[in-house]
């Protein structure tokens, strides 16, 4: 409790009375959910236990940052209104890697709850060595594929990251598909055999040493190390919900001889629509459809990087879908030819999600123009790199010791009043390299009114999702949404080498209303910002928010 006032120096719009009433609400130790049938996946309410242990996920020993102990982590499963609870404990010895972390829970709207969001300088402190962290938080309305990962630099490139889907008894599609349980969640990610402090020194791109579906994958010249194997039973209907889990790579991911049905992308239902091909960018999630209705055998699941020189020969970029009755071996299936290419302008809302304001380019309440670049290695967002602040920024939104104009980090942080609808568009004049850039906003679904690709707005059926596609040069993505959500939300590039770089801003949304999210911080939210903590420690100074505003 003194650590609280101590940190946010009694000043935030809610007193540390009301929070410790809210603590008490939430009683110790945690009252978990029934435990799951699988090592592998986790009820909403948890513990979420970081850890470090050597693993060989493509044949190739090392050290890695791993939630559960496991890559990818364990499956967070929850129905429909489910409230979660997820203590996150960190466990983490290994002085090669980052010893602080944070978890971000991808695609949760976080609805009043904006501390919970597990975004290290932006919503919270980190979590220091041997301590924890408990995230409350709920998601009304949502359901579909999510997935999580650290929010600490760029350690979950070292493994924190694995999958949450929110199941929903009364799914709309549900009558498209037989089969949609936690061996139908397929995750794409890149992986590397150096731990990411070092791979943080690379200036310019940053290549991976495999593909790892399901976590499993090989590397050149590396040893025949065992696949991922899908299993599945000739006539059935299964949901396969595809995670893009990596930190830098896109995917285009196909099943020989299979058509895909897309039916959700990042959490929104969408009208049908069939591809044989399907490019997943970091931090998009698909469910498609795929019909199990070709002969028994063994058919390759490709995941082909638009990295350079990349290649199927010897099982690369690949896993094994196999029909029971199937033998225990390497397909000999072929891609393509493919022919039905996925276009994100044909993706749309199941349900009518109507475009807030003015159906014209421009004509938003707010209009925001973010133009990215580089400047010697470093991304920039109308011309200024992003730089951790010296203190979380919903930190200094509560504590109201700053106009509003001096939120830090300075030339980052946009302000975004309440209750108006915001347009951001996203030109892609050639000026970043290294695309196309998944740009993520936290916080939010937005409709794209302007995919990457199409010249031509969309204000009638635009799909509506968390992470869209930067395109190539001379696309101008634009996006819609409301500000119905306080605090501050990071917009962001989600390849993480990219960020690590500057590539992001920071929307400080509904200022007058944060209020809403500080009625529900707890006391040990104010306790990460300990004093004894080194991030604390290496910014002494900015933590005394007891000056006059």
């Amino acid at each position: 409790m003194k650590l609280l006032c101590t940190i946010l120096a009694c000043s935030l719009l809610a007193s540390c009375h009301a929070a410790s009433v809210i603590s008490k609400s939430d009683p110790e130790p945690l009252r978990r959910s029934p435990p799951s049938a699988s090592p592998s996946t986790l009820p909403p309410v948890t513990e979420l236990n970081i850890v470090n242990k050597v693993i060989a996920p493509d044949g190739f020993a090392r050290s890695a940052t791993l939630a559960g102990g496991i890559f990818p982590g364990p499956l967070i499963k929850a129905q429909k209104n489910d409230h979660f609870k997820i203590r996150v404990v960190n466990q983490l010895r290994d002085k090669t890697m980052p010893l602080s972390t944070s978890v971000h829970w991808h695609g949760i709207r976080q609805k009043k709850t904006n501390w919970a969001d597990g975004v290290a300088f932006i919503t919270q402190c980190p979590i220091p060595s041997n301590g924890s962290f408990l995230h409350r938080f709920s998601a009304p309305g949502q359901t579909g594929t999510y997935w999580y990962h650290s929010h600490f630099s760029t350690q979950y490139c070292d493994g924190l990251r694995g999958p949450i889907v929110i199941y929903d008894p009364e799914d709309p599609h549900k009558d498209l598909y037989d089969v949609d349980d936690e061996n139908t969640v397929i995750t794409l990610s890149d992986w590397y055999h150096d731990p990411s402090s070092k791979l943080n020194q690379i200036v310019g791109p940053v290549t991976n040493n495999s593909t790892l579906i399901n976590g499993l994958g090989r590397y050149p010249n590396g040893p025949k190390s065992p696949l991922a194997v899908i299993n599945v039973k000739q006539g059935l209907r299964y949901r396969f919900r595809v995670i893009g889990l990596s930190c830098d790579p896109s995917y285009n991911f196909t099943i020989d001889g299979h058509n895909m049905t897309i039916i959700e992308a990042d959490g929104v239902e969408t009208v049908p629509v069939t591809v044989d091909s399907l490019p997943v960018l970091p931090g998009q999630r698909y469910s498609v459809v795929v019909h199990a209705d070709k002969p028994v055998a063994n058919y390759w699941v490709r995941a082909l990087s638009n990295l350079p020189n990349q290649t199927f020969a010897g099982g690369l970029n690949q896993a094994i879908l196999r029909y029971n009755g199937a033998p225990d071996e390497d397909p000999t299936s072929t891609g393509g030819p493919y022919v039905m290419s996925f276009n994100e302008a044909k993706l749309a809302p199941l349900q009518s999600m109507p475009v807030p304001g003015v159906p014209e380019i421009g004509k938003a309440d707010v209009s925001i123009n973010l133009a990215a670049g580089n400047v010697n290695g470093f991304f920039t967002m109308n011309n200024v790199t992003y730089q951790n602040p010296p203190m979380p920024v919903l930190l200094q939104m509560l504590s109201g010791a700053r106009h509003p104009s001096d939120l830090l980090p300075n030339g980052t942080v946009y302000e975004l009043p309440s209750n108006k609808v915001i347009e951001i568009t996203i030109p892609d004049t050639g000026a970043a390299p290294g695309g196309p850039h998944p740009m993520h906003l936290h916080g939010h679904n937005f409709a794209v009114v302007r995919v990457a690709g199409n010249k031509t707005a969309n204000f009638v059926n635009p799909i509506w999702r968390d992470t869209v596609s930067m395109g190539s040069a001379g696309d101008n993505v634009t996006i819609r949404f409301v500000t119905d959500n306080p605090g501050p939300w990071f917009f962001h590039c989600h390849i993480d080498f990219h960020l690590l770089k500057g590539f992001a801003v920071v929307m400080a949304e509904a200022r007058n209303e944060i209020s809403q999210v500080a009625a529900s911080i707890p006391p040990a939210w104010g306790e990460l910002c300990s004093p004894n903590d080194p991030y604390t420690q290496a910014h002494a100074g900015a933590f005394n928010t007891s000056s006059p505003a």
